[in-house]
């Protein structure tokens, strides 16, 4: 049997006094690819923000644990060093803190051990050229001057140096092109090992070419409207989400 990661059961949430999600139930298994699919504002960005202890949120459930530990009141940096990982829609730029320093300093947080320099400088160059970013990227200010894309590269750079247990992310292909899709793609299947999991927001499914989605879970008005293989992406893209959920009762 796989081993649990990520548990939730009768996950609320609310904002500024709004609920948004209301009563979700998720697990992820170590290995396993899940798809999480909706319309804007059915909650699936506030799942994930909720996930990683965003402040912002004020949460309730039954059961909300990551490899059996209970997240409760844990603050986000905590959870970062569990494993969890969020890749966000809109990158935030950071002057003064240059790509490699933060990623060094973000490893030796997580893993508690001094980062050799050399062999660091060595893995860092070969995830910049996966992902085909110039050297030249590290040495700048996270995210400072980037373009849209770079900056989605940049967060997958951040997946592939952290090595999370599992990694979230929210719409990382928004915004590109065919080909940056292609490379994203392609850098998350390089992350993905039966080791670990991701839970991965999309509206395009160019994105899960280079993996195989074992879960999609469709939220609506803040909940799970459905669930089922990877078969679902496709009936939703031919048939949208509200003809899907009224053919099927």
């Amino acid at each position: 049997m796989a081993e649990n990661l990520l548990t939730i059961r009768g996950l609320r949430a609310s904002v500024d006094g709004k609920e948004i999600l209301k009563g979700i139930d998720l697990t992820v298994n170590r290995g396993e690819v899940h798809v999480l699919l909706g319309p804007n504002g059915s909650g699936k960005s506030t799942l994930m923000n909720v996930i990683m202890g965003h402040p912002r949120y004020e949460a309730q459930s039954e059961e909300m644990t990551f490899l059996g530990e209970d997240l409760g009141d844990l603050p986000t940096f905590e959870r970062a060093r569990r494993g969890l990982f969020l890749s966000f829609q809109s990158p935030e730029e950071i002057p003064g803190i240059t790509v490699e320093n933060m990623l060094r300093t973000a490893r030796q947080a997580v893993t508690g051990e001094k980062v050799k320099i050399l062999a660091f400088k060595k893995e860092l160059k070969a995830a910049l050229d996966a992902l085909q970013m110039d050297e030249a990227y590290a040495q700048r200010y996270l995210n400072v001057g980037f373009s849209g894309g770079e900056k989605k590269r940049s967060e997958i750079l951040q997946l592939l140096m952290l090595r999370p247990q599992l990694a979230m992310l929210d719409e990382t292909d928004s915004g590109l092109d065919v080909d940056a899709v292609q490379v994203v793609s392609k850098g998350v299947s390089a992350f993905h090992t039966p080791e670990n999991a991701c839970l991965i927001i999309t509206h395009n499914a160019r994105i899960l070419s280079e993996l195989k989605v074992d879960r999609v879970h469709v939220l609506m008005e803040g909940r799970i409207a459905e669930e089922g293989g990877a078969s679902l992406i496709d009936d939703i893209n031919r048939q949208g989400f509200t003809h899907l959920l009224d053919t099927r009762g």
